[in-house]
């Protein structure tokens, strides 16, 4: 049994100051009735937080944010690791201002969309033509269609350690979410493991056929091993798919050129997003010319309809996009993230083997893409002891629903947050020997993709 639900009582901490979230429980509870889930994004639902330590953000600042109570926070993971520079970065905010009062959006394209296209084909050198969209999920769908059309193949092969996709149904159907797409649609989507040539080998050997296109991220959690990405190209060359690398996450981020950039992987599309604008809504479709003229006004073979979107050439995101990557480009950025997530991991792992519970909390993943492992008393996975990291954190004033660094966080953001997590760390190792339901004031957060509540 849990506690009685009360958010504002101290774990005993000198560093976690008692916290009131009245203003945002109230502003949830209004939410519920007109918004199903009370968001607009599932990895921000209530549900992904500890019970009544979900705050609502009123604004936000480099690397900090404040919520409706006027609670400050040091935050991670930034709208969905969309805001690589930081909140209201002022040359990002600067240049959409400006581009607003041109207009916004008009009959035929604006100047705008040529610059933003050769800005980002001087950044992604591997791209011969690239498209925008607004979301990523409308690039790797996009993809998958201009694959199927060059193929004449109907099967996507993803990764089966990588997440996420797209929200359409060709990979939601394939989820425990699926209610509302005909199974037949999830047949045509199949998947394989990562760093694992001999599994990828034999379904393209069984079923390469009717193979349309492999995806997947260069790097997400898992480094690649040596030749894995050389051979997954090799593969795709010989069953005669395209090879889609998905830089949703890792472009701008890992590299100004993504994973494939990183890891020097020829891919024949990459599908882009998050990191691109600071926030504002771009993604991107980008490739080899002789697959993305498919989708112009110059091919002799049948057309593709790619992409072609109402807001996609919206001037004031796009001046956003230009100024986010030309800083990226320009400010090595993606290599002060990587700086800022080594000391951040180093700091975080050193006070876990200080406590003596290293094997059961961690760090993971690239150091420009942090991301935390909690772990119970028997050594397995547990969402009841990340909810109480997440309690713990939100009440000493720090959002983490991972350790994803951006430009803004300065040294003195990282050393505060390690010690921050330091203090935190006795209350886990406690829940480790005593049981994790003596320590947690509510119930354990929930998967994104459950079929019921």
């Amino acid at each position: 049994m849990h506690r009685a639900l009360d958010p504002t009582v101290d774990s005993g901490s000198v560093q976690a100051p008692t916290r009131m979230f009245s203003r945002s429980i109230r502003h949830q509870q209004r939410a519920h009735a007109v918004i199903p889930g009370a968001a607009h994004t599932y990895a921000k639902g209530d549900d992904q937080y500890a019970l009544g330590l979900a705050p609502v953000i009123a604004r936000g600042q480099g690397c900090r944010v404040w919520d409706l109570d006027g609670n400050e926070y040091i935050e991670y993971g930034a709208g969905v690791r969309s805001v690589t520079l930081g909140h209201s970065e002022c040359r990002v905010c600067q240049a959409a201002q400006d581009a607003l009062w041109n207009g916004t959006n008009f009959a035929r394209p604006a100047a705008i969309e040529l610059e933003a296209a050769e800005t980002f084909l001087d950044c992604v050198p591997s791209a011969d033509m690239v498209k925008f969209a607004k979301n990523g999920s409308d690039a790797t769908t996009a993809a998958v269609k201009l694959a199927r059309a060059i193929t004449d193949k109907k099967l996507v092969a993803v990764c089966s350690s990588q997440p996420f996709f797209s929200v359409d149904d060709w990979f939601i159907g394939t989820v425990d979410m699926d209610a509302g797409i005909p199974p037949e649609q999830a047949e045509l989507t199949v998947r394989f493991p990562f760093n694992d040539v001999g599994a990828l080998e034999t379904l393209l050997n069984t079923r390469g056929h009717d193979i349309a296109c492999v995806m997947l991220e260069a790097e997400r959690d898992e480094v690649p091993e040596p030749g894995y990405l050389a051979a997954v190209r090799q593969l795709c060359t010989r069953h005669g798919c395209l090879l889609i690398v998905d830089e949703t996450i890792a472009g701008f981020r890992l590299a100004v050129d993504g994973g494939h950039g990183l890891h020097d992987v020829d891919a024949d599309l990459t599908t882009w997003g998050k990191g691109m604008a600071n926030g504002f809504s771009v993604a991107a479709l980008a490739g080899k010319r002789q697959f993305m003229e498919r989708g112009g006004l110059t091919t002799d073979e049948e057309r593709v309809f790619l992409l072609s979107l109402t807001h996609g050439g919206e001037t004031h995101c796009l001046a956003a996009s230009i100024e986010t990557m030309k800083i990226c480009r320009d400010e090595d950025v993606p290599a002060r993230l990587a700086a800022a997530g080594r000391r951040l991991a180093a700091g975080i792992d050193d006070a876990a083997k200080a406590e003596g519970i290293f094997d059961h909390f961690h760090t993971q993943g690239h150091p420009s893409n942090l991301v935390y492992v909690t772990k119970d008393a028997d050594g397995q996975r547990s969402q009841p002891f990340r909810t109480l990291f997440l309690q713990e954190s939100v009440r000493r004033g720090l959002i983490a629903p991972n350790l994803v660094v951006g430009a803004a966080h300065d040294d003195a953001a990282i050393d505060r947050t390690i010690d921050l997590i330091a203090d935190i760390l006795p209350t886990y190792r406690r829940a480790l020997e005593d049981g994790v339901e003596h320590h947690l004031v509510g119930r354990p957060v929930q998967p994104v993709f459950r079929r019921f509540n």
